[in-house]
């Protein structure tokens, strides 16, 4: 029996992590009510496809009180990830919105939102800009969190701006996505810090 690297390790914990039940899962209910602490005037909102992007939300959502919402597509994304890939291009060529699963109930109590996405082809998913341009974030203070792969935000952050005009953006949190043995630390000590504007 072979001995388990360090690194397989740290992917287990990941893996781990990306599996906790996080309140708000592929069956929320389809009013979109978010799921977490009632009351909660801050909201982790997240779209993730391979699990990076989720394990940050739980760990923002574990750090406070918070409601948590998954962004998902009302028609899922292909299994295969190049299939995704194209798909999620012609949607950035062409301007497409495409429609959300559901949409998050009662954003008006929220003065906070925790919006978290990796990036794809160098800016924010498609659903990104359909969750911005359904849902009214005036006067509201964005916390954008962002996974990569290795090629920064692109024009990820433009996109947020652009898609939530009247809202404060704060500076967002950026992390390459294969960096998993640092994610619980640099994700624990970023909380820690005061958030400064754009």
């Amino acid at each position: 029996m072979t001995k388990p690297t360090a690194n397989h390790g740290r992917r287990a914990v990941v893996a781990a992590l990306a599996s906790l039940p996080l309140g708000c899962s592929a069956a929320a209910p389809q009013e979109g009510a978010a799921a977490g602490r009632s009351n909660a005037r801050t909201l982790v909102a997240w779209f993730s496809r391979s699990g990076n992007t989720r394990v940050v939300a739980g760990l923002i959502h574990r750090s406070m009180p918070s409601d948590l919402f998954e962004i998902q597509p009302a028609v899922d994304y292909p299994a295969d990830y190049l299939e995704t890939v194209a798909k999620a291009r012609q949607e950035r060529d062409g301007g497409v919105e495409p429609a959300l699963r559901a949409r998050i109930a009662g954003i008006d109590r929220y003065d906070t939102v925790y919006l978290g996405f990796p990036i794809w082809g160098e800016t924010a998913p498609p659903i990104i800009r359909s969750l911005l341009s359904q849902h009214d974030m005036r006067g509201k203070t964005i916390v954008p969190f962002i996974t990569h792969g290795g090629f920064g935000v692109g024009s990820s952050l433009r996109v947020v701006a652009s898609h939530a005009p009247n809202a404060r953006i704060l500076e967002a949190f950026v992390m390459q996505a294969d960096q998993e043995r640092k994610t619980m630390e640099r994700v624990n000590a970023w909380l820690a810090t005061p958030h400064t504007a754009r």
